[in-house]
């Protein structure tokens, strides 16, 4: 694996034929795939990158763009993994989780002929929801005002215990963490405030008129039914802008659907790479194609 920009690591789980990149969700790692990794571990080889201020990737120094600089390191490690032998690009499948998820976004707008299939869970482009229903938005800002005043008072730990507390599996609770996990959360806790322009503005420009055009490739949309309902909204919103996009839910499951259930988000995975692409392919419109009842329906199944 070549030496990615800013320093960044990556590792890879599993032997399968098939290439999966993979973007974790702010305050985790890459590892956070070892268990979606494990469950398709004879169907997927999976390369994650650890973002900046996160596992064993270095500090962000404050310049340039957060989600930006991270996506550059994601699109080199795709152009690196889509590379043949032959010299002829083979696309490769891609799916991010939350902030992550945002990122994976951002790669396949910059690259869509390096990606295969895009799968998106709960992406935290609060922009979409900001537009489509502005008093949901407002009710989750009221949620964080907490963490927003611990942050801006100097509270570190405080404000990520609340963080961890609004967004995280509610398990186990703080005090029970090991102090390594809360110190890496505390250590990535700075960039979720420096990237508020970037999900809350959408500063980068991700739904601006057409921007989102290029991104043809199939994409699967999942939340979690017991998800805070802000992220069924950016879900559906982010579907209907899509050309080729179906919006599932997953019951039972909350924000960290990918660490909490990963046999069912591989589960969802198989499916889509199996049947849902061809299907959105044939049945895709400019205003994207939602299967969210649909889609619920068949991950109960499994």
């Amino acid at each position: 694996m070549t030496e990615l920009p800013q320093g960044i690591f990556a590792r890879s789980f599993g032997e399968g034929a098939r290439p999966l990149l993979a973007v974790h969700c702010s305050l985790a790692h890459s590892g956070a795939w070892r268990g979606l990794a494990a469950a398709m571990e004879r169907e997927v080889t999976l390369t994650g990158f650890d973002m900046l201020n996160h596992g064993r990737s270095p500090d962000w120094d404050g310049q340039g763009n957060y989600q930006l600089l991270n996506t550059e390191a994601g699109l080199a490690l795709l152009q690196e993994m889509a590379a043949s032998e032959g010299g002829q690009d083979t696309p490769v499948d891609v799916i991010g989780h939350s902030f992550g998820a945002t990122v994976a976004l951002r790669m396949a707008m910059a690259r869509p002929d390096l990606v295969r299939s895009l799968t998106l869970i709960e992406p935290v482009l609060f922009a979409v929801a900001r537009s489509d229903d502005p008093g949901l938005l407002a009710a989750i800002e009221a949620e964080s005002l907490p963490f927003d005043q611990a942050y801006a008072a100097g509270d570190l730990e405080r404000a990520t215990r609340l963080f961890n507390r609004l967004w995280g599996p509610g398990h186990p609770k703080w005090p029970d963490l090991p102090e390594s996990s809360r110190a890496a959360m505390m250590r990535a806790m700075p960039v979720i405030p420096a990237s508020h322009a970037t999900l809350y503005d959408d500063e980068n420009g991700t739904l601006a008129p057409g921007a989102l055009d290029g991104v043809t490739m199939p994409v699967q949309l999942i939340y979690g039914s017991k998800s805070p309902a802000v992220m069924a909204v950016i879900a559906r919103g982010l579907s209907r802008r899509l050309p080729q996009a179906l919006c599932v839910a997953m019951p039972g499951a909350g924000h960290m659907l990918p660490v909490t259930h990963p046999q069912q988000t591989a589960a969802l995975l198989r499916r889509f790479w199996n049947g849902r692409p061809e299907a959105a392919r044939a049945g895709g419109t400019a205003g994207g194609t939602t299967a969210e009842n649909r889609g619920e329906e068949d991950s109960r199944q499994d």
